[in-house]
């Protein structure tokens, strides 16, 4: 009896705390300057930081876990960067992910990003010593290049996803993988780098 109590008052917390931090997370996308459709949720704070030359598209039914809302261990918030062009579809889930946008990412419809999932666009640094020295230097000629996930991605946790990739559509990454190369539709690739394991609907 004592469990089932226990369980019913975990679940009103979770519904409580729901209605706190979506709210939450509408004001601060807001002060960003990013327009959130229906079905928006999220559990957690999240940090969200949109400059003046970012900008955001984000679909419907966004499902965000940050923090400790991240039951899978390492429990970052996640967090949206943004200095270049991020658009999100509809129907996505992320838990404690770094979308770190200099230049452009794009995330397609029905995807599932696990926890703790990294997306950089950027080197973020330059690769020569001499010019590293010099921090804005060294920012601005970093390379940049697109990311593209198509619909109906799953990323496993742990996931880096660097710049210059597109996954195709129904592809699965493995956890822990780091992608440094186009991925095919239909496709299960894992590792560090990632590596073609088999097809979708081979068994």
């Amino acid at each position: 009896m004592l469990v089932l109590i226990f369980k019913g008052l975990r679940k009103v917390v979770e519904n409580i705390q729901a209605q706190i931090y979506t709210p939450l997370g509408h004001i601060v996308f807001y002060l960003n300057n990013v327009k959130i459709k229906k079905g928006f949720v999220v559990y957690g704070f999240m940090k969200v930081h949109v400059t003046r030359r970012g900008k955001v598209q984000i679909g419907e039914s966004l499902k965000v876990n940050s923090g400790e809302y991240n039951l899978i261990g390492r429990q970052q918030k996640t967090i949206f960067w943004v200095e270049g062009d991020l658009k999100i579809g509809d129907n996505v889930g992320m838990s404690a992910t770094a979308i770190i946008c200099n230049y452009k990412i794009t995330i397609g419809n029905n995807v599932t990003i696990g926890g703790n999932t990294v997306v950089y666009d950027t080197d973020f640094h330059n690769l020569d010593p001499k010019i590293r020295i010099y921090k804005f230097k060294d920012k601005n000629s970093a390379i940049k290049k697109p990311v593209i996930i198509e619909d109906n991605v799953f990323i496993g946790a742990h996931s880096t996803i660097l710049k210059g990739v597109t996954i195709g559509q129904n592809s699965i990454i493995g956890a822990c993988s780091v992608v440094t190369k186009n991925i095919p539709p239909n496709e299960i690739w894992a590792g560090n780098p990632a590596k073609f394991i088999r097809l979708l609907n081979d068994k």
